[in-house]
């Protein structure tokens, strides 16, 4: 089954910046620029929640509040990968970070799995000092 494969992920400290990326692995996904790309995170115990998305062609982008203004997402899709830069990171953002293929931005919030990919392993990001 195809996934996408997220890299980037570390421990730093509060007002640092990551880039995280997600690349996709698997013949069905080869095309990824046919898929708009959502970012979720996840907190143990809670739910994985939709932070952002990015259109198949990257004319649109997405955020929940609280990721606006910090994080970007853009997408190479000459090179098949999207990416989330975090700037001013908060311990509030240690998660573990998921990206998955969806149908469109507009359930990016909610959606409960990938259109057509299986969820990755995710890149654990922490933020302590």
């Amino acid at each position: 089954q195809a996934r996408l494969v997220e890299s980037g992920g570390g421990l730093v400290q509060p007002g640092s910046s990551l880039r995280l990326s997600c690349a996709a692995s698997g013949s069905t996904l080869d095309d990824l620029d046919d898929y708009a790309v959502g970012w979720f995170r996840q907190v143990p115990g809670s739910k994985r929640e939709g932070i952002s998305c990015i259109t198949p062609a990257g004319s649109s982008t997405f955020y929940v509040p609280s990721v606006k203004g910090r994080f970007t997402v853009s997408r190479d899709n000459a090179k098949n990968i999207v990416y989330l830069q975090m700037n001013n990171l908060k311990p509030e953002d240690t998660a573990v970070y998921y990206c998955g293929d969806l149908e469109t931005c507009s359930y990016y919030v909610t959606a409960s799995s990938p259109f057509t990919s299986d969820w990755g392993q995710g890149t654990r990001v922490t933020v302590s000092s």
